[in-house]
């Protein structure tokens, strides 16, 4: 009789979100084309609760909208609704407001997001 194979370990929730979110990424920041101003109506797949319309012209609503197609956008969503010049730009306090894990995926995948680093002297 053969012995038993170990069983492979069971993913964490961590380890399937950021799974989740790895696949919904696009290849390159150039690749999100949304809009840089104006009103934008989110479909219902992506806000499903509470407010569907923001204006990216105002800052805490582009960061509220930034925030949820994060969160809950599909690839073709995070296309086209983000926009990468005000990802780029606003990354530094939009990466406060997200999970870890979206985070971590997004400056893994896309290291410019990553905050700069200072060495001690």
């Amino acid at each position: 009789m053969a012995p038993a194979s170990p069983a492979a370990p069971t993913p964490t929730a961590a380890e399937i979100l950021s799974a989740r979110y790895r696949s919904r990424l696009p290849a390159s920041l150039e690749e999100l084309a949304g809009p840089e101003r104006g009103a934008v109506a989110l479909p219902l797949h992506v806000a499903w609760s509470g407010l569907r319309t923001y204006d990216l012209d105002r800052p805490r609503s582009r960061m509220s909208l930034y925030r949820t197609v994060l969160a809950e956008g599909q690839h073709d969503d995070l296309v086209a609704f983000l926009n990468a010049d005000l990802l780029t730009s606003q990354w530094p306090f939009l990466r406060t407001l997200v999970s870890r894990n979206v985070r971590d995926v997004w400056e893994d995948a896309f290291p410019t997001l990553r905050p700069a680093t200072t060495s001690a002297a």
